[in-house]
């Protein structure tokens, strides 16, 4: 992985802890361990990170935007006490059968970031993420992609299903992990 600018990251799995039934309050989002340390390093390094993240639950009506809010609130607190900050994130509220164009597996948000900070170069850009939709975005936004087994999914599913999409795909144990993997790709 070398030259790469931008670090994407998918949120639930990635960074924090994910759940089958979804990240609810303020209190149920904890970050994996060190996964906000590691988005301090790319900071330090002088990465751009960002978040693109599917949060139905908004679209369900789950939870409320106050709600989602105060979760969005304690993970950019969290990464900043840890030495870290995000250049931007992207949030898609949609259920699935809604019909937007920005819900992964479809790269509207992918897309969305690299208008709003001015990436005209793709190969720059990675994607860490830990399910299939992630992999399947990154395709479809024609960057490269990265995987995690911090999820709550089958690791060894997800990735050998990646694998026919992304034949030279990597998976790595978290956040920490691939991050260590970017940073060496650079010197």
């Amino acid at each position: 992985m070398n030259n790469i600018q931008t670090v994407v990251l998918d949120r639930d799995g990635v960074i924090n802890f994910d759940s089958p039934d979804y990240i609810l309050s303020p209190e149920q989002w904890q970050p994996i361990p060190d996964s906000l340390e590691a988005i301090a390093k790319l900071k330090q390094a002088g990465f751009q990170v960002t978040v693109c993240s599917n949060q139905s639950a908004l679209g369900r009506g789950m939870i409320d935007q106050t709600t989602f809010d105060a979760i969005q609130a304690k993970m950019i607190a969290a990464t900043e006490e840890a030495g870290g900050n995000f250049d931007y994130i992207a949030v898609c509220p949609h259920g699935p059968d809604d019909g937007c164009g920005c819900r992964k597996p479809l790269p509207g948000m992918l897309l969305d970031t690299f208008q709003v900070l001015n990436i005209q170069d793709k190969s720059t850009v990675v994607m860490v993420g830990d399910s299939y939709r992630d992999v399947q975005a990154a395709h479809a936004a024609g960057i490269q992609a990265v995987l995690v087994s911090s999820g709550y999914g089958d690791a060894a599913v997800i990735f050998e299903k990646s694998k026919q999409l992304m034949p030279g795909i990597q998976m790595f144990t978290n956040l920490a992990e691939a991050t260590q993997s970017i940073l060496e790709g650079q010197s």
